[in-house]
This record gives structure tokens, sequence and C-alpha cells, in this order.
């Protein structure tokens, strides 16, 4: 059957019954959905709303009932431990303390990085390494400069007699610790680069081994590994930090921590700076302290307490603007994957 259109044209029924029926399924949608939307609004008038409180309510800070602190060798922290002030001070706000005892810096960093512990010190070059993976640290305080803290050593007997030597030589160190910008900073004044040497990375305890074993020509190392390797293996120094490197001891720490709990910040550096100003004229007193905890000898204790400088301070721009050049230095060489803004990573008390 043939039905006319209005142009006057025959039209299929079944495309008239088909536009019918779609003309319909739109009103019959229609429908639907003022029905839904008006369910939709009376559920809503019914059921208690939190979003305008929970959005003006200023979020609470998590309880922290203990501080995880990262230590190394030696430090202020060592004496800190020693003495038991921190857990004294923290104690009427019940908070503990747990201490954790790292090789050295990077590994020190890769602990608070992973979240195991929340504050800690190292060297000038493993904060730099450290952030260039990505860990959420901030520099919240560091200890003046001691660049004869840290030297280059080569065996007594060694025919080694200057920096310039070690071209083609076998060079220990802890990759990314304070003594690698040391190292690359005394090839650099010696005329050399640091595709000229061959760099072996070893932690402590194994460079020594090998340095003492002559399986390397020499060992770029820090107090108090230094001052005990001059005692037992008679080594010599090559070059030490002097005019070469600060050699800052920094005071670092996760950065959401640092930023929940300032006043826990607050009582770490002010129980540090406290020790600081016990140690600065008290290198005996200091080796006697830490000599039993570090399982080295008074008189090299003693001798490595010398060689340092003390006071604490909150990070000055002259100490970012050092470090930026610590950043951009390991990023000309290839060591870091990208530049750095060692700004960013530095902690600003919130108001």
């Amino acid at each position: 059957m043939l039905v006319q259109s209005k142009q006057g044209s025959p039209e299929p029924f079944l495309k008239r019954l088909f536009r019918a029926f779609q003309q319909r399924s739109i009103k019959v949608f229609s429908l639907l959905f003022a029905v839904g939307l008006g369910l939709s609004l009376a559920i809503s008038a019914c059921t208690p709303s939190n979003s305008a409180s929970s959005s003006s309510a200023p979020a609470a800070t998590p309880a922290k009932s203990v501080v995880r602190v990262g230590y190394q060798k030696y430090g202020t922290v060592n004496i800190l431990k020693a003495q038991g002030g921190l857990e004294k001070r923290l104690e009427s706000l019940g908070v503990s303390v747990e201490w954790t005892e790292f090789p050295g810096g990077p590994q020190l960093l890769e602990a608070l990085n992973v979240g195991s512990i929340d504050f800690g010190h190292t060297g000038e070059a493993p904060p730099i390494f450290a952030q260039a993976a990505g860990a959420p640290l901030v520099y919240v305080a560091n200890e003046p400069a001691s660049p004869a803290s840290e030297a280059i050593l080569v065996a007594k007997d060694s025919p080694i007699k200057s920096v310039a030597d070690l071209k083609g030589k076998k060079v220990a160190l802890n990759k990314g610790s304070n003594v690698h910008y040391l190292l690359v900073q005394a090839l650099a004044a010696a005329g050399l680069k640091y595709n000229e040497i061959q760099p072996v990375y070893l932690p402590p305890s194994d460079g020594r081994v090998a340095f003492q074993q002559g399986k390397v020509d020499a060992w770029v190392i820090w107090d108090p590994f230094f001052g005990a390797a001059q005692k037992a293996t008679e080594a010599r120094i090559l070059a030490d930090g002097k005019d070469l490197v600060a050699n800052r001891e920094f005071y670092l720490a996760e950065r959401k921590f640092a930023d929940q709990h300032a006043d826990l910040i607050q009582a770490l550096i002010e129980e540090i700076q406290k020790i600081d100003a016990w140690a600065a004229d008290k290198p005996t007193e200091v080796a006697k302290l830490l000599s039993p905890q570090l399982g080295i000898e008074v008189p090299v204790l003693e001798q490595v307490a010398r060689r340092r400088n003390y006071g604490a301070q909150l990070i000055q721009p002259d100490v970012v603007a050092y470090q930026q050049k610590v950043a951009d230095t390991f990023f000309e060489l290839g060591l870091i994957p990208k530049k750095l803004t060692v700004q960013e990573a530095v902690w600003t008390p919130k108001a």
C-alpha cells in the first residue's frame, strides 16, 4: 500500500512507520529523563551532604608517634644519639626515636625515598643524585664547610705523587657521596677529565678492602673512614678538600614529614645545635663518647673531631648557590640525567 507524502510523492509504509516510532521514542526518552532527574534531585535533597564542611575544614595533621632518624658512621647526629637528648626532648610530645645506621649518604637517602626514614644527614653530593632521581627530600639545615674531612688516599709506597698521576688509574669511591664531587674537582684542577680515570664504585667497607689489597690505585673517602685508614695503613693524602670543595654536612627530611611536622623539625635542629655548641671545642670528649659506638680508637676520633667544623644553621642562599654548582657539574658530566633547580628542594616552614 502506498500513501502520498506532503510533497505529493508516494512514501513506503515501513518508512512512515519507522519515522512515527522514532518520534514516539524521543517523547518516551524525554519523559524518562524528566522522571529520573526529578528522582535524583529528591534523593539528593534527602541525603545529608558534607561537601561544604569538608572543603572548608582544614585537614587534620596525622599524629606522629615515632621519628625515624637515619645516621652514618660519624657526625653530630651520632653525638645526639649517644647523649640521648633528642629522646628526652620528644618524650614530652609523646614521640619516640627510631635510629637506623647507613654506610653512606646515597643509601640513607634511598631509604628516605622509599619511606623508611623521616630525617637524616649526608654530604653535599647525595642530595643532588637523590633529587635527580625524584626523591621527595628537602634540605632543612647544614653544618659549616669542613674541607679537610675528606681526601684522596694512596698507599704509602705508591708511585703516584700527584692527582695528575691518576690518569688511567683505578680510583675507588662511593658513587653519589660527598667525595664524588671532591674527585671531580681535584681531577679538573689537575687538568684531567673524569673519563680519564677508572672509577670503581664501592661503599666504604668494600673500598677499604680493595685499597688495602691493592686492587685499586687510590681511594676517595671521608672521615672517620679517612682517619681510620690513615692510622691502620699509613696511607698518604694525595689531596684533601681544601681549596677544592666545601664538604658541608646537610640535614634532610622527607618533604611530607617536614610539612606536616614542623614542630618536630624545629626540635631536631635545636637539639643538633645544642650538640654542636657542646662539641665545638671538646674533640677529646667527643672522641671518648663516640669510640664505643663506632668501634674506632679515641686518638683517631680526636683527629677526626679536630678536622670538622660545628654550627648547624638553616639553609642560606650562598649554600643553595653552591649546591646548584655541584648539581650543574654532575649534569654536565652526565652523572645525573637532568638539570636540577636545587632551590625547589629547600624547605620553607609554612606560616
